[in-house]
């Protein structure tokens, strides 16, 4: 019965270990947009492989996009939100009102946009 669930579904590949923070990193980029050498810096702590897995489904889920430009050198590889995955973004920072109202106390955090985030 779960298993046809729109929530369980989602939760599948939405709530692995570093997929909101992969999203969030994404938006805070200029135009959305990041190198993977960039989102490595940001995330403290994601291993190479890990980021490349969750990114990859991602792309599957059409939340994130590829853009790969083999002309240079070194080639370059740049991932973007996709219309969908900023809509998702404004609901994580739903998910953030939500817990600075009714869990955690974080003034740094609750002053700024997530955009600006340098936490």
């Amino acid at each position: 019965m779960q298993e046809g669930c729109t929530v369980n579904r989602t939760v599948k590949y939405i709530a692995r270990k570093w997929t909101l923070l992969v999203l969030l990193e994404l938006y805070k980029g200029e135009e959305h947009r990041r190198r993977f050498s960039e989102l490595k810096s940001c995330l403290d702590g994601i291993t190479p492989k890990v980021l490349s897995a969750r990114l990859k489904v991602l792309e599957v889920e059409g939340l994130v996009e590829n853009r790969f430009d083999g002309s240079s050198f070194p080639a370059k590889s740049e991932y973007s939100l996709t219309e969908s995955g900023l809509e998702i973004v404004e609901i994580v920072k739903e998910m953030k009102r939500w817990a600075l109202k009714w869990k955690i106390t974080n003034i740094e955090c609750s002053c700024q946009d997530c955009s600006e985030c340098v936490l």
